[in-house]
């Protein structure tokens, strides 16, 4: 199993707000999703159901990475604490579900201080800060940062010029 932090970020990604596709947008595809991941055993299947479950974790991770609250009322996700090395999350159940709680179960022990989502509004891609003081804000400077920047100085500079005059005189 990947480390958590990766999981994590990983999995928040397979929706691409900027572009409005989805690598989990059908069953088939999550059950796919976990099975390349080990999350899942080769013979699992996921139903609409575990569909809806996967996309609502997913946004509720994502909500987090913002630092906002999310209300993820009836998540059918059991899982167990776990005493080793200190509490821990570990899932019940097999399956897509218990591939699922395998995820949830990740978040807790994920790197937070470390793990974000792009400030760019069009982006909010998930990505792990590996900068030292843990400064970044988007996932990439080159194309979200340069964004970010260029319209902030275009909206300095529209605030900055004077009103133009009329060319033609008045009598």
């Amino acid at each position: 199993m990947p480390f958590s932090t990766e999981l994590v970020r990983d999995f928040v990604n397979t929706f691409d707000v900027e572009t409005q596709t989805d690598e989990l947008s059908s069953p088939a595809e999550l059950a796919l999703w976990l099975r390349e991941r080990d999350l899942a055993g080769p013979h699992d299947r996921a139903t609409d159901d575990d569909l809806r479950t996967a996309h609502e974790l997913r946004e509720g991770l994502r909500a987090a990475l913002r630092r906002e609250a999310a209300d993820l009322p009836g998540l059918p996700l059991r899982v167990a604490v776990t005493p080793e090395e200190g509490p821990g999350l570990a899932p019940v159940a097999d399956g897509v579900l218990g591939g699922l709680a395998r995820i949830a179960a990740a978040a807790v022990t994920a790197s937070w201080d470390r793990l974000k989502v792009c400030a760019e509004g069009t982006c909010q891609w998930a990505f792990i800060d590996s900068s030292k003081n843990r400064s970044r804000s988007w996932c990439s400077m080159r194309v979200c940062g340069n964004r970010t920047k260029t319209r902030a100085y275009r909206a300095r500079k529209r605030g900055s010029r004077r009103p133009q005059g009329s060319n033609t005189d008045t009598v």
